[in-house]
């Protein structure tokens, strides 16, 4: 729900869940309760675009912007998560309570933002003992301070709302540089010297990338779309958590070693946040308009994320490719992806490679 209430101010509330599967509740209670993923209000100080300044709970983040992503949008069957770095950490989902200043001046699109990160103790799962590698602190409170800024080469994108759109299908011309960061002091702890001592680490986080979204053919309607973004994580000494999206196994997280106090290790989970660097990148094509007449179009994807996460030690990679058949744009589309990602074991207290593993997923998304 969101409306202009008046020419400046601007209200936007999400109310929902995430992630319900057969899985959710395992031991616990499988009735999923809904919450408030967005509830911000806006003011418009400038008479155009330049100065927006708002408050509540938000998306609106620093990093880029798949750290805030339009998910009705996207070209992908999902985001690449690792973008939204704290996720269900030290937020809801990626919101925040937060005020922020965000707007368009000429070519130049921004947000700042200064947030009251949720205490990692209120994340619903259970907490992590303190040891050599750094996890989030689990005593003191400190803010975080963010920031995205991205130069616009060609078309303007829409700045209804924080949410940054995945792909137009064609209807804009965009190619976007841009770059962004997260940071918040004493966000993080480890052991010290020895297990009574404890040291505090900041939570140090950019990323700079290049967006390309544009039409090929007007008149056909083919268009093409690209990403390629770098992300430098410095979450503190050997930081790494697994997660599985809509995780269809259940099983006991490992607790000793590399691998373990890192997340569920067990079904379609991975090493998806950590210390280090990551590339990600992200190609489609998408067919004429005409292609299956009166059933829409085709649109063929491949994704790839290159992790040099330091506690794995090696580097990591995770393959997505998939068809988007839309039947009416991003409104009605079905969408098949398959992916191929690495597992590992522990031995000895240290990593060990596992192999891959590979998955198939079909979606269908309506979008009203």
């Amino acid at each position: 729900m969101f409306g202009q209430l008046t020419d400046r101010v601007f209200v936007y509330f999400q109310f929902g869940q995430n992630n319900f599967n057969s899985q959710h509740g395992i031991g616990a209670n499988r009735k999923v309760a809904v919450f408030f993923h967005d509830a911000l209000c806006e003011y418009r100080l400038s008479n155009q675009n330049q100065l927006t300044v708002g408050g509540g709970i938000t998306i609106a983040n620093g990093l880029s912007r798949f750290s805030q992503p339009s998910i009705g949008t996207i070209m992908t069957m999902d985001v690449p998560v690792f973008a939204q770095a704290t996720v269900d950490q030290t937020d809801e989902f990626s919101r925040k309570l937060s005020i922020y200043a965000r707007g368009q001046i000429g070519k130049i699109d921004y947000r700042i933002v200064f947030s009251d990160p949720f205490p990692i103790s209120s994340n619903g799962q259970n907490p992590i003992p303190l040891s050599a590698q750094a996890n989030f602190a689990r005593k003191g409170h400190t803010h975080q301070y963010q920031g995205f800024f991205q130069y616009q080469f060609f078309d303007r994108e829409m700045s209804t709302t924080p949410y940054m759109t995945g792909t137009y299908l064609g209807k804009k011309k965009i190619f976007n540089i841009g770059s962004g960061f997260i940071y918040q002091p004493k966000a993080m702890w480890k052991h010290g010297a020895t297990e009574k001592d404890t040291t505090y680490q900041p939570m140090v986080l950019w990323a700079a990338e290049a967006f390309l979204d544009a039409p090929l053919n007007k008149e056909k309607g083919t268009a093409f779309s690209a990403y390629l973004g770098y992300f430098n994580y410095n979450f503190g000494t050997n930081y790494l958590r697994y997660n599985g999206i809509m995780n269809p196994a259940n099983g006991i997280s490992s607790t000793v070693g590399n691998v373990g106090k890192s997340g569920a290790t067990f079904g379609n989970a991975y090493p998806m946040f950590g210390s280090g660097q990551a590339l990600f990148g992200q190609l489609g094509y998408l067919f004429s308009n005409s292609l299956l007449g009166e059933y829409g179009t085709l649109m063929p994807y491949a994704s790839a994320t290159y992790a040099d996460w330091k506690r794995l030690g090696k580097p990591m990679t995770v393959f997505n490719a998939g068809l988007n058949w839309l039947i009416n744009g991003h409104k009605a589309k079905i969408s098949i992806d398959w992916q191929n990602r690495p597992i590992y074991t522990e031995s000895e207290g240290k990593v060990q490679y596992g192999g891959r593993r590979n998955c198939v997923v079909l979606q269908y998304q309506v979008f009203i």
